[in-house]
């Protein structure tokens, strides 16, 4: 019995290295994707292609939903807001000037709060919103500028921030059961644990 959890505690550990390892930031990610669709399509492909953006966005939404209706309707336009001006302030520097290691905090905070499920004040989650928004936001922006791509793209990626966001958190919001609270809680730590070993490696490397 022991050896069987012992060998089910590996694979997971595995699983979580190899997950962690794929999301490691590098400065390539911050570029759009090419769908040959325009550059609101290639906006939208980024979002939905790019766990280093994905991943603090659904989590973001989680954590709001979990505060109530009043967090997420708040989350939803300050972390769309912020993540469209910080990509505009982005794009016009031209640079990253942020450390990866500040990127993949990220992950460690919102997941680490959703995982507590510790009950903040509207204000609190929406002043977090901004922060992600506008750090995420920025690499965006500095990354289109790099790739010399248009601005444009950006209007891509916040619109389906805002899709991402208005859907994830009323699913939890609407979410009655006990068990599906403790299962968005389950998520979150994940979350925390793969920002954990990012930085961890991002720190070594």
């Amino acid at each position: 019995m022991r050896f069987s959890v012992a060998i089910a505690s590996r694979r997971r550990g595995l699983a979580l290295g190899v997950l962690a390892c794929a999301l490691l930031p590098s400065p390539a990610e911050a570029h759009l994707v090419t769908t040959g669709l325009g550059p609101i399509y290639d906006g939208i492909s980024h979002v939905l292609m790019s766990p280093d953006d994905l991943v603090p966005v659904l989590a973001m939404a989680l954590l709001a939903g979990l505060n109530g209706p009043v967090a997420g309707r708040r989350t939803l336009f300050a972390l769309t807001g912020a993540w469209l001006v910080g990509g505009m302030a982005g794009f016009l520097v031209g640079q990253t000037l942020v450390p990866s290691t500040i990127t993949t905090a990220s992950f460690l905070v919102i997941g680490g709060l959703t995982a507590a499920d510790r009950r903040m004040s509207p204000t609190v989650v929406t002043a977090l919103a901004v922060v992600v928004g506008l750090l995420h936001g920025w690499l965006n922006g500095a990354g289109i500028a790099v790739s010399q791509r248009e601005a444009l793209g950006l209007a891509g990626i916040v619109s389906a921030i805002f899709v991402l966001v208005a859907v994830a958190s009323a699913f939890v919001v609407s979410l009655r059961i006990g068990w599906m609270r403790i299962a968005v809680r389950v998520v979150g730590s994940w979350v925390a644990a793969i920002g954990l070993l990012m930085l961890g490696w991002s720190l070594r490397g």
